[in-house]
């Protein structure tokens, strides 16, 4: 039996016992606990951007972590479960994307070519590198992907100025700045750039830990801040 009971019929196994329990190879007790942390799971998910990864995958990937979270918390000492288990979903969803957008790139690049993109020397020479920059660049909202493009001559013309790209979208040269960088923020974040990665050899977990790391210093930098 996994879990002992007292005379009043009482369960007297406590937490700590239970995650003993499941350690031990108790299948009750791990499904009783993976239950009991659902929400945790759901709660990480939500919070992550997956970029073209499926709800359904990036769950079952935060539930591994979570399973393998079970297996290794000490209750005994350290943080919290939930403050444990949080990184161990969060790997296994970046995990889980970064495979994904690794298979992505190998499709695309089994797929026929389209015609060579402009010259992009400052990221790399290859048309298929060429090609996932541009990709990417057309998921922005247009005026992002118009500063992004004017920005590195990305349609073959000579680099603007933030003078002339705010000129031309009726901003000011310091806001459309700020614009390129929000932009840039969204183009390095893992979710969105693991394709392009994989191509750059740029996808290790400290790449994607400093990605997401610069996100969310931009986010608290910019807290309540407008701007048209």
């Amino acid at each position: 039996m996994c879990i002992s009971r007292n005379d009043e019929g009482g369960l007297a196994a406590t937490e700590a016992t239970r995650f003993e329990q499941a350690q031990r190879g108790c299948p009750m007790c791990l499904n009783a606990l993976m239950a009991q942390h659902d929400g945790l799971v759901q709660a990480v998910v939500r919070q992550q951007v997956l970029g073209d990864l499926p709800f359904a995958e990036a769950l079952q990937a935060a539930r591994l972590g979570l399973w393998r979270a079970i297996l290794g918390y000490d209750p005994t000492r350290g943080p919290a479960f939930s403050t444990y288990a949080w990184p161990c979903m969060m790997h296994q969803i970046w995990r889980a994307v970064k495979v994904h957008g690794r298979h992505e790139a190998q499709r695309s690049a089994a797929a026929p070519s389209p015609p060579a993109a402009p010259d992009l020397s400052a990221i790399g020479e290859t048309a298929l590198v060429q090609q996932a920059l541009h990709r990417l660049v057309r998921r922005l909202p247009d005026r992002l992907q118009f500063i992004i493009i004017a920005r590195y001559g990305l349609d073959g013309e000579p680099p603007r100025t933030w003078r002339q790209i705010g000129a031309v979208l009726n901003l000011c040269g310091e806001r459309a700045r700020q614009l390129h960088t929000a932009a840039l923020v969204w183009l390095r974040h893992p979710a969105h750039s693991q394709t392009l990665r994989s191509l750059l050899d740029r996808h290790t977990r400290a790449d994607y830990e400093f990605a997401a790391e610069q996100a969310q210093r931009w986010l608290r930098q910019r807290g309540g801040r407008r701007g048209r």
